[in-house]
């Protein structure tokens, strides 16, 4: 496996949607070459972070207000 054809699948291999062979392939190119290693681990802090940027903490009044309408529209009764 070339550096670039392991970079191409390491989103894959993140998803854990990588054939079996395919990640025995990335895993002998990743024990001997550090670059590769190393944009690994930069790829995965990366996905970590925006995964954390992205979430937004929904106010309290919002959630309440869409919990009603949401209950009114199922035709449940707000508690």
């Amino acid at each position: 496996m070339t550096c670039k054809e392991a970079i191409d699948v390491i989103a894959d291999f993140l998803d854990q949607i990588l054939s079996a062979k395919a990640c025995a392939d990335l895993d002998a190119h990743l024990r001997d070459c550090e670059p590769c290693r190393v944009y690994l681990a930069t790829y995965r802090a990366t996905r970590t972070l925006v995964g954390e940027a992205a979430r937004v903490e929904m106010p309290p009044e919002l959630r309440l207000r869409l919990r009603r309408f949401l209950l009114e529209q199922l035709g449940a009764r707000p508690n």
